[in-house]
């Protein structure tokens, strides 16, 4: 039997009570794990691991839940997702981008980023699943290339998962909460047209006098997750917006490259 080919995702996360409230947000989740075809693998990149001078993969069999968060209530603290681990998925990942780019780790597991959207997906917790770090020392096109580099695991069955924000700022967030000032609509739809017209300098150079930019990516570990989406997106790729909602200075703003049919199901 043929493999169907998985999408890729960008999904904006935003705040760890997403996870355990109803929300629309988390209601796609929900709704994304009942339509996408069945991945062998997932693997997430996300903004919470961040890491100098090399990628770094989890390995292990068996990987911690992290609570890499404060001040929430006991019940998300609570919360564990006991995926397995997949040593074969990090070995494939190290051989396609190369093994003087990889560490693979096994003192991770889990974090928020990782677990707090594939749990609302998968709640089952029976796929194995990989988290991948972000290597601070390489610039914006280098993380695209890693993300094209990964695009061949789509034909393999394995469900491509990068998690951030469009938008993070949260010291701004606290005085702008409630409200959609100018620049962060802006900057939203900006790199929603950008995603659509697959123009990666709109995505990757921003002006120094970029205010909109500077406010939204701020210290960027949000963003950069994104730039492997937009670096995994093969010919043929329809690219979908979804969850695209504004909150001040966070966005949970998601996207699906592939076939977006199946996000006229998620309303």
């Amino acid at each position: 039997m043929t493999q169907a080919r998985m999408p890729a995702l960008f999904l904006g996360h935003g705040s760890p009570m997403t996870v355990i409230s109803d929300v629309p947000e988390r209601r796609a989740w929900q709704r994304l794990g009942q339509l996408l075809p069945r991945p062998t693998a997932i693997l997430v990149v996300s903004a919470h691991w961040e890491t100098q001078g090399k990628t770094h993969v989890t390995t292990g069999p068996i990987l911690r839940t992290i609570h890499d968060f404060r001040g929430f209530p006991p019940e998300l603290f609570a919360m564990q997702y006991p995926a397995p681990g997949s040593d074969d998925l990090a070995a494939r990942i190290e051989r396609l981008l190369g093994s003087d780019r990889i560490q693979r780790d096994d003192t991770w597991g889990f974090d928020h980023g990782a677990w707090g959207v594939v749990q609302p997906m998968y709640p089952e917790a029976d796929i194995p699943m990989v988290e991948m770090s972000l290597d601070r020392t390489l610039d914006a096109e280098a993380h695209v290339a890693l993300g094209k580099a990964l695009a061949p695991l789509r034909d393999e069955g394995v469900l491509l998962i990068a998690s951030g924000n469009v938008i993070h700022n949260l010291a701004l967030w606290r005085q702008l909460a409630g409200t959609q000032p100018d620049w962060a609509l802006e900057f939203r739809e900006r790199v929603n047209r950008a995603m659509i017209e697959n123009d990666h300098a709109a995505l990757t150079r921003f002006a120094p006098d970029d205010r909109a930019a500077g406010a939204a990516i701020n210290s960027a570990e949000h963003y950069l997750p994104l730039l492997y989406t937009l670096g995994a997106r093969l010919p043929g790729d329809e690219v979908g917006v979804f969850n695209d909602t504004l909150d001040g200075a966070l966005s949970m703003t998601s996207y699906l490259l592939g076939d977006t049919a199946l996000l006229t199901e998620l309303a």
